[in-house]
């Protein structure tokens, strides 16, 4: 949650291959979205699956819904236990909810992260901007965010009787940028939300098994969904295609945003702004640093990610407890940023530098607990042990930063990480187009790995093509034997 001295700015930078949104509150990148065309996440997206195992003693099945790995439904996810809330133990068998072969429409949840395949549920959401239309619940919520009692009662009221009018039989929840809005919007979002259930419907109907039915919006469009509030002053994006898309999209469901789409025509790369480019870069960093002369190591993990505060350098002004206690305050809110900006999610152990005074532990907790306030995901903070531990949860629903850009590398066993060829092609591109855009050229020689050099020719070779026709001009590709993987020069000739 953003207080009125916070301002917020989102960038969008859109390559061929790969479109990156930015959020950043008061100049500081807070939290970064990559969505690539050849692996879009599948979070939202509806599935017409088949039940390929069902196990009792996990209360879960196994659904095919056509992707390289079976995806995992758990007994609580789906729609015939009416009570969500309900114990784990009084659910149902497994069994007695769905049987092997068994059709079923559902809805991804998590991505498929590491070795695990898609968490579905077969409670369909569908958002709008101000409402998620809840078919297969009943009943309707008002988001937390929204604390006036007085807001949330009226903004009940409206949906309330806007359900009964339209005879609709099932829920909606009230999302929180919905504070203030008046019943117009509210219907506007209502009518839009029960077109969009229909043709799900009928699709679900016509399609055979293992298909996707219906899939959410493309990145630059959820960022106007989801992510634009009032604190949010200007969104810049570099495509004029995907600018238009976007304005279009505001129109007909977010006219009070739309004066703040700007399309984005300086020679300086948009992600240049602010220092965006090296903040993701350093968001890859095991080791960050603070500016008192302390660190941080942030060790991710399948099963945790620990992250570990050191003083360094520090030895403050008075003695060694207000040099500690001085380090774990600048850390808690360093850690909170880096929580949202590298995407960590899960189980996470925080292990400040231990503190003697309680009253410095509970400060630390305090700055730490308001810090992550501020973060989108759910997340649950236990209190400080003696040690300095802070355990916490994280909600997490699509892969780390880390592990989007990078890979295990192939020098250390797994130890470390590389960048992926794919994604040094990527930055290929963009040198590629900020040189075009500050020097005069005939011709570009890209000197790069052998591996980052065939995937140019072969997978990117479309990507390589519309950069070239972008920039009007050549490239020519050299490989470099000595190079490592996530090296590359680009030689203008």
């Amino acid at each position: 949650m953003t207080d009125e001295s916070t301002k917020e700015e989102i960038l969008i930078n859109v390559t061929p291959s790969e479109v990156r949104a930015a959020l950043l509150e008061n100049g500081v990148l807070q939290e970064v979205f990559v969505e690539r065309a050849a692996r879009r996440g599948l979070i939202s997206n509806i599935y017409k699956g088949r039940v390929s195992r069902v196990l009792p003693g996990m209360q879960a099945a196994f659904v095919d819904i056509g992707l390289e790995r079976t995806a995992f439904l758990h007994a609580s996810d789906i729609a015939k236990t009416a009570d969500r809330e309900q114990g784990e133990d009084d659910l149902p068998n497994i069994s007695q909810l769905v049987r092997e072969g068994e059709e079923l429409l559902v809805q991804v949840v998590k991505d498929p992260i590491g070795n695990k395949g898609a968490r579905l549920t077969t409670f369909v959401t569908l958002p709008a901007r101000h409402l998620v239309l809840l078919p297969k619940s009943t009943g309707v919520g008002v988001s937390a965010r929204i604390d006036d009692d007085g807001e949330r009662e009226r903004l009940r009221a409206h949906v309330t009787d806007l359900m009964s009018e339209y005879e609709l039989g099932c829920g909606a929840i009230v999302r929180t940028v919905a504070d203030g809005v008046d019943r117009d919007a509210l219907r506007a979002d209502l009518e839009y939300l029960v077109r969009l259930w229909e043709v799900i419907q009928q699709r679900c109907r016509k399609r055979g098994v293992k298909t996707l039915i219906h899939e959410d919006l493309s990145l630059p469009l959820r960022v106007l969904r989801d992510l634009v509030t009032v604190g949010v002053e200007n969104i810049l994006i570099d495509s004029r295609s995907d600018f238009e898309a976007m304005c279009e999209f505001a129109q007909t469901f977010l006219p009070r945003v739309e004066p703040r789409l700007e399309l984005y025509q300086r020679r300086r790369p948009i992600f240049d702004l602010h220092g965006i480019e090296d903040e993701i870069q350093k968001a890859l960093d095991r080791k960050i640093s603070l500016k008192s002369g302390g660190y941080v190591i942030f060790d991710q993990t399948e099963a945790m990610t620990t992250i570990d505060v050191n003083t360094g350098g520090y030895v403050g002004r008075r003695n060694l407890e207000e040099t500690i206690f001085r380090t774990n305050l600048e850390a808690a809110v360093a850690i909170a940023r880096q929580l949202r900006l590298r995407n960590l999610g899960g189980i996470i152990i925080v292990d400040f530098i231990d503190m003697e005074e309680e009253e410095h532990r509970d400060s630390v907790l305090r700055a730490f607990e308001d810090a992550m306030s501020r973060d989108h995901a759910r997340h649950q903070i236990m209190p400080m042990s003696p040690l300095g531990l802070v355990e916490m949860t994280r909600k997490r629903t699509r892969d780390s930063l880390q592990h989007i850009l990078s890979e295990d590398c192939p020098a250390c066993a797994g130890r470390g990480f590389i960048l992926t060829a794919e994604t040094v092609c990527f930055e290929i591109f963009r040198e590629v187009i900020r040189q075009a855009r500050q020097f005069e050229f005939d011709e570009a020689l890209v000197l790069a790995h052998p591996d980052v050099v065939e995937l140019l020719l072969d997978e990117q070779a479309a990507g390589l093509a519309d950069i070239q026709e972008q920039t009007g001009k050549s490239i020519r590709l050299q490989t470099e034997t000595l190079y490592l993987q996530d090296q590359f020069d680009v030689v203008l000739v």
